[in-house]
């Protein structure tokens, strides 16, 4: 495992709400006789990088995840993106700011590999990055044109996991022979990067193409991606919710 600078002293934390337009109710939906978010919870203190909170939405959700023996924090339901909830929940446990660094992990990836939340981390090791995600390569043709499949636009060094992030986009990027990389949704911030984030307005390009990860490059923000093998299965039908069952029965 990779060791992270001391200074950082990194906190995780899941967003989690329960209103979802094609699965209401995702972080208490039953897998194998336990909520989909405590799968998440316990895979995230798997990756053991630091205390792991879930900032919820609803008290029936922070039931649950105490319920379960972990620590759970009520924000605003009304917050417009996951940031902004991991904002509020970073300075309710956290005021005296004891943590340099927050990963956001999403509520709804409950077979998550733990390497991967430390995957995500790394990148931050740099003291130019201000936010850190992961990519993986591409090997399902459909995917390159896929609009819901978005595009990390990054160049990855030969042998290189970690590379700079040009861009994210919606559309078949770059151009001409070479890999493209499906962008996957986890980020770790330096918390002073969080901060400033949060409080930019949208981006023209955010907007156009609904990602709100350009807000940050479109305000001079460093990202950058780490390599990983494989997209974690995120649930957001019954199909994805009975994909996750079985393969949680099957030990994955």
């Amino acid at each position: 495992m990779s060791q992270h600078p001391p200074t950082l002293n990194p906190i995780v934390v899941i967003p989690a709400r329960m209103h979802a337009t094609r699965l209401p109710g995702k972080p208490l939906a039953d897998i194998l006789g336990e909520p989909m978010i405590i799968h998440v919870w316990r895979r995230a203190v798997q990756a053991g990088i630091g205390p792991v909170v879930v900032a919820c939405a609803e008290q029936e959700v922070a039931d649950a995840v105490t319920a379960h023996g972990g620590t759970a924090v009520m924000t605003d339901p009304d917050h417009p993106s996951g940031s902004d909830r991991v904002w509020e929940a970073l300075e309710k446990v956290d005021p005296e700011r004891q943590f340099g660094a927050v990963v956001n992990v999403q509520g709804d990836l409950p077979t998550l590999d733990p390497d991967i939340v430390r995957a995500v981390f790394q990148p931050l090791e740099n003291p130019a990055v201000d936010l850190a995600t992961l990519v993986a390569e591409i090997s399902h043709e459909p995917e390159r044109t896929n609009p819901n499949v978005v595009k990390a636009v990054v160049g990855f060094e030969d042998q290189a996991r970690i590379g700079r992030a040009l861009y994210f986009t919606r559309a078949t990027a770059p151009w001409g022979e070479g890999p493209h990389y499906h962008h996957i949704g986890l980020y770790a911030y330096r918390r002073e990067a969080l901060q400033r984030f949060i409080q930019l307005p949208q981006g023209v390009l955010e907007k156009r193409e609904k990602l709100e990860q350009l807000r940050a490059l479109e305000n001079g923000m460093r990202i950058d991606c780490a390599l990983v093998d494989t997209v974690p299965l995120g649930v957001d039908t019954p199909d994805d919710l009975d994909r996750a069952r079985e393969l949680i029965r099957a030990g994955a």
